[in-house]
């Protein structure tokens, strides 16, 4: 089963481009369809009020619970003092199964790191380049799973995504993703290094195309049971599934 770990929904309730404005699916899971994703984690678009745009992801998600996941998105500065509340609303009322956060919001918090250890949730936190924040997610919060998307920079930065590989290779609990990586070179060398259980299969959907994004994994030549781990084990494990 090939699962796609990395799709935002819904509206944003911003005016700067896609990615705060719209998140519609349509075009999405027919080319999901198309490729043969059968299961997507969906996330909110940049919202000015994460529990406004985790209620229309939850809203998403509960039409169809087969074919969906949700992570609850959270803003670590502005959501302060609140990131355990918003996200216990997140898993026992909606299901969700993971904690999604962006450094163009705010840098992780320690907070953000203990609610996850709480409910035994993985996060996916997008480190805009600063990936030196591993050491200090896998040595102060060991027991939480982290994965950080582009394999950790969208912006194409090689000496991120560079430095990123020598922490997935050192560090149990850092994973990447796959979504949105140019340099192909990159994330052949973080599947050599670090093993195939480190890597996951992402689009950044619905912007990005996930029939293109998925071709790239098929292209990386693993032998079938690793790459069954990137196309979806792994996720499954990660959010004990």
């Amino acid at each position: 089963m090939i699962i796609d770990c990395h799709c935002h929904a819904g509206e944003g309730d911003g005016f700067s481009g896609p990615w705060d404005s719209d998140a519609g699916l349509e075009r999405y899971l027919a080319r999901a369809r198309q490729a043969g994703i059968a299961r997507t984690v969906l996330l909110a678009a940049f919202h000015s009020d994460y529990a406004q745009a985790n209620r229309s992801v939850a809203r998403i998600v509960a039409a169809d619970p087969g074919r969906f996941y949700g992570f609850a998105f959270v803003h670590a500065q502005r959501d302060r003092g609140r990131v355990r509340a918003l996200v216990r609303v997140a898993v026992e009322e909606y299901g969700f199964v993971g904690i999604k956060l962006h450094r163009h919001d705010a840098r992780i918090s320690r907070e953000v790191c203990e609610t996850a250890r709480f409910f035994r949730l993985p996060v996916l936190y997008d480190v805009t380049g600063e990936v030196a924040v591993a050491e200090l997610l896998a040595s102060q919060f060991p027991d939480v799973n982290f994965i950080l998307p582009h394999l950790g920079s969208f912006a194409d930065d090689w000496s991120a995504q560079l430095a990123l590989i020598d922490h997935l290779a050192r560090h149990r609990n850092i994973h990447a993703d796959s979504a949105g990586v140019r340099r192909f070179d990159l994330l052949e060398m973080a599947v050599r290094r670090a093993g195939p259980h480190k890597l996951l299969f992402g689009s950044d959907g619905p912007w990005l195309h996930p029939g293109v994004e998925l071709a790239k994994i098929g292209m990386l030549g693993l032998a079938p049971d690793d790459e069954a781990l990137v196309l979806g084990q792994n996720l499954l494990r990660l959010i004990g599934h």
